[in-house]
């Protein structure tokens, strides 16, 4: 595996020791506490808007914005256009990128089912978060994932519900 390493100063982590995703969907990062997790990092040069995961190489909003949900579409636009820690390129995950944000550990009882350690804010456990995949059985229709206990489902794509932005990964082209 090549790693990248870049000069910690520059890349300004509130991590100690060197910087560098380690993207490898084979791994386990195991996080007991916040304080003590290698898996999230959170990017200071990113005005701390933004969180590494270094399990997947992907890089998540820190707190997605829970007091607004929306339709798939526009949901699709928002990441798009949306400009957060100075840098633009988000999109929606896949439901595959979303689901890997969910411990499957079933002596996990918290809820949101997010990993130990994890440093999000403003997860709703009770409604489904929009990924980018079309449910193929029907078009009009889209995956969606709900973070209370770790379910996706699919629904109209006119369902107004939450959404969560990414960066990074190959994500899917929805159309």
């Amino acid at each position: 595996m090549t790693l990248f390493v870049t000069n910690q100063a520059s890349a300004q982590t509130t991590a100690n020791g060197p910087y560098y995703p380690m993207p490898a969907w084979d791994q386990t990062v195991a996080c007991a506490t916040r304080a003590t997790c290698p898996r999230f990092i959170v990017l200071s040069n990113m005005n701390s808007a933004a969180v590494l995961d270094r399990e997947t190489g992907l890089v998540w909003e820190k707190s997605p914005n829970s007091t607004i949900t929306f339709d798939w579409f526009t949901a699709h636009r928002y990441c798009n256009d949306l400009i957060l820690g100075n840098r633009l390129g988000w999109r929606l995950p896949t439901i595959q990128e979303l689901a890997s944000l969910v411990d499957g550990d079933l002596a996990n009882t918290s809820s949101p089912r997010l990993p130990p350690g994890n440093p999000f804010s403003n997860v709703s456990p009770v409604v489904g978060y929009w990924s980018a995949n079309t449910y193929s059985a029907f078009t009009g229709n889209a995956w969606f994932l709900i973070f209370g206990d770790g379910s996706v489902g699919t629904g109209t794509k006119a369902a107004v519900i939450h959404f969560w932005c990414v960066r990074g990964g190959h994500g899917v082209d929805p159309q």
